[in-house]
């Protein structure tokens, strides 16, 4: 039995790297850092950030999917995964802060104008405008899970409106929670700013289209830290360009890397960040480990997905 480290972006993290940390908790077990191409018979789990095309067909015995991340919706989609394979995915905490301090940090650039005081000192031109205030300020928050309930969590502490809504109901203190397809257009309509941290799922791709973007708030923004697949690119550029979305932050997108001749790079009206808004999951990389051991001695996995559901 075996576990295989499949990462492939070094921008992140080397597989050796992982593999080091994973040894002293998996002691005497076979870890591969990294995948030579040829087929593995003795893996039973593989613990990678998207599983790569043809993959799944070099492992023969696998039995799990261990995500090293949240989003398993291509996996969930991969047409090789044999229907037993098995996922799980990572909750840690710090990633989930950093996703929350993300989405604070552009609804806080908005609401004291510090792109407008920047442009003015480009121009050394003295001209103090207001703030707006966070308790006359209403935040939507989409998906209210691990990640969502922690933003909502932290808008409602900065003293803002906030308003949750996810698939199903959900209680969280100082957030006015709702729930269901019914709820969402008429939350849309009620906020200054809609944070999205949605999975991606057939319920939620394309959610935000031409029709959805029409229920928004005139002078909106939206937050996307969620999926890249949620928002209809070219509908968005038209709900910016033609209302009602004054501005559109973007941390995901459909194609990553965003190739460099699209038109989201050059419009005025949205920031691009590279998938950067939940970085560090150090202290969640161990769970791996325990997932190896949860796998192997049949006991109940740590975050797993429904695959039904995806996610």
């Amino acid at each position: 039995m075996a576990l295989l480290i499949d990462i492939r972006d070094s921008t992140w993290m080397e597989e050796e790297d992982l593999a080091a940390l994973l040894a002293p908790a998996l002691p005497g077990m076979k870890i591969y850092a990294g995948n030579e191409g040829r087929v593995y018979d003795d893996v039973t789990m593989v613990a990678t950030i998207r599983l790569h095309p043809g993959v799944a067909k070099q492992l023969p015995n696998l039995q799990l999917v261990q995500k090293l991340g949240a989003g398993v919706e291509t996996m969930v989609r991969d047409p090789d995964l044999p229907a037993h394979v098995r996922l799980a995915r990572l909750k840690p905490l710090g990633p989930a802060q950093e996703i929350a301090e993300y989405a604070v940090a552009f609804v806080l650039q908005r609401q004291r104008n510090l792109l407008f005081h920047a442009g003015n000192q480009a121009q050394s031109d003295w001209k103090p405008i207001p703030p707006k205030r966070a308790p006359h300020t209403k935040v939507g928050v989409l998906g209210l899970g691990h990640i969502g309930g922690l933003a909502a969590k932290s808008f409602a502490n900065l003293n803002f409106q906030v308003l949750g809504w996810s698939q199903s109901e959900k209680s969280i203190e100082d957030v006015d929670c709702r729930h269901g397809e019914e709820a969402l257009a008429p939350l849309l309509a009620e906020c200054d700013y809609v944070v999205s941290i949605l999975p991606s799922t057939e319920k939620t791709r394309d959610l935000f289209n031409d029709a959805l973007f029409s229920k928004m708030k005139p002078g909106s923004t939206l937050i996307n830290a969620g999926r890249g697949d949620l928002v209809v690119e070219e509908d968005l550029i038209a709900a910016l360009e033609n209302g009602p979305l004054e501005a559109a932050v973007l941390d995901v997108v459909r194609k990553e890397p965003l190739p460099t001749d699209h038109p989201f790079w050059a419009h005025p009206q949205i920031t691009i960040t590279p998938h950067i808004s939940g970085w560090h999951a150090d202290e969640g990389l161990i769970d791996v480990a325990e997932n190896y051991k949860r796998l192997m001695s049949g006991q109940p996995l740590l975050n797993e997905v429904d695959r039904s559901k995806g996610y």
